[in-house]
C-alpha cells in the first residue's frame, strides 16, 4: 500500500514547498510551531493598528501606568505554562509590551 504525500497550498510559493518538501519531520515541526506564533505575531500587529487607528480614545483606565498610553490593549501571553497580562501598544513601527500581572486561573 502506498500513501500519497499532501498536496501544497496553491498559494504557497514552489521554491517554499521544494524547502519543506526536503525537510526532516523535526524540522517541519519547528516550521510549523515558528509559522503558527509568526502568524499570531503578524495579526495582533494588524488589530494593534486598527485599534490605534480608531478615532474615539477610551477613557484611561484606573489601573493604567502613568508610562503606557490610553491606546494600549491588554494581551495574554503564556511563558512556561503561565499565563500573564501585558498592556501592548503600537509604536511607530514596532509593538511595545509593559507587563501588568499574572491571569487568574480562575478567569
Amino acid at each position: 500500500m502506498s500513501y500519497e504525500p499532501p498536496t501544497p497550498p496553491s498559494r504557497l510559493p514552489t521554491d517554499i514547498v521544494n524547502v519543506l518538501n526536503e525537510s526532516t519531520p523535526d524540522r517541519l515541526r519547528d516550521v510549523a510551531t515558528y509559522a503558527e506564533a509568526l502568524a499570531e505575531h503578524k495579526e495582533r500587529e494588524v488589530r494593534l493598528e486598527e485599534e490605534a487607528d480608531q478615532d474615539e480614545v477610551e477613557e484611561r483606565p484606573d489601573d493604567l501606568p502613568d508610562d503606557v498610553p490610553a491606546k494600549a490593549t491588554i494581551t495574554i501571553k503564556e511563558i512556561n505554562d503561565n499565563r500573564y497580562y501585558y498592556w501592548q501598544w503600537r509604536e511607530v513601527d514596532k509593538v511595545t509590551s509593559k507587563y501588568k500581572g499574572p491571569v487568574n486561573p480562575d478567569e
